[in-house]
């Protein structure tokens, strides 16, 4: 059995059957800790079940294309620290401001950013809310 320890692995796909149907869930790696492949994680998806890409950073969502139903992110925080009139101060994203959190919707593909619990850059949140997120996923009609 493939596991995310195989060092020689930056990605992978497995598929998940659950009740009725399935989906796929693919780790792919980001671009600060690898060059991310998201042809060669998709490559192993071998039927049309929904996917789902989980990655640290946002940053590579523009590269995932419309066979993904979601991508699922982190990394940015939320951007920490919100401040009326200058918007998110701490974003880790060469986006900017643009996937710091939230449900995103572009060009008919999904994403979600959590602000997550920890801080990155200086220990410190001033209005941006710390979030464990649950999400209930449900087949499409």
């Amino acid at each position: 059995m493939r596991t995310l320890d195989d060092s020689r692995r930056s990605s992978l796909s497995i598929r998940i059957t659950f009740h009725d149907g399935a989906f796929w869930l693919a780790g792919v790696q980001d671009f600060a800790s690898a060059h991310p492949n998201i042809d060669g994680t998709l490559s192993e998806v071998s039927d049309e079940s929904p996917v789902i890409v989980i990655t640290h950073s946002p940053d590579i969502f523009p590269r995932v294309p419309a066979r993904v139903s979601l991508t699922l992110a982190g990394h940015t925080h939320g951007g920490q620290v919100y401040l009326a009139g200058l918007g998110r101060l701490i974003v880790p994203s060469r986006y900017g401001q643009r996937y710091a959190s939230g449900h995103i919707r572009e060009s008919g593909r999904d994403l979600y950013v959590t602000t997550g619990v920890g801080t990155s850059i200086i220990p410190v949140r001033f209005r941006v809310t710390p979030e464990i997120v649950v999400l209930n996923l449900t087949p499409a009609a």
